[in-house]
């Protein structure tokens, strides 16, 4: 699936939510007086999302990849001070709620390293190189190969035909 617009990523949603849980968590009592703790974790929330927003906007992968890069730090740092938290007792009573954002804080880690290494293995420089003669290329590229894969549909079919009618002449 080709994604049109940043907010179709299913990780920039899941960094989305984050977000949101994240904020839930510490508008509650327990950040009253954690002023420091509590604006670390939200900025650091908040940067995920954004970093993977703007590197999909800058347009070359080489940048997205560099954005990409700094969401994933955002995410970890996430999650280390929701290990922070777990081990300060103002937050005992969280340990569930901490488990479940740590994870959704891993899970975006995993997708953003995973969307790195199909980038890095990629030949695409990025939307800011595309031009008509960059497209006629990419165009007739995919029109080869979808070409390709209907000769080897037919070869298979026609293998599969003769085996089929070399087995009922033997039974002759």
């Amino acid at each position: 699936m080709k994604y049109t617009r940043f907010e179709e990523l299913p990780v920039w949603q899941a960094a989305i939510k984050l977000g949101v849980r994240v904020y839930a968590f510490t508008s509650g009592d327990t950040f009253k007086g954690q002023s420091s703790l509590r604006d670390q974790i939200e900025r650091a929330a908040v940067s995920v999302s954004n970093n993977i927003a703007e590197g999909y906007e800058r347009g070359t992968t080489q940048e997205l990849l560099t954005f990409i890069y700094i969401a994933r730090g955002s995410a970890g740092e996430v999650r280390s001070m929701l290990c922070l938290f777990e081990q300060l007792p103002a937050f005992g009573d969280f340990k569930s709620e901490i488990s479940n954002l740590k994870s959704l804080a891993e899970n975006i880690s995993r997708q953003l390293r995973a969307w790195a290494d199909a980038l890095q293995n990629s030949d695409i420089k990025g939307q800011r190189y595309l031009n008509d003669k960059t497209r006629r290329i990419a165009q007739a590229t995919r029109d080869r190969e979808a070409f390709r894969e209907e000769l080897r549909r037919a070869q298979a079919a026609n293998i599969t035909h003769a085996a089929a009618h070399v087995h009922t002449d033997d039974s002759d």
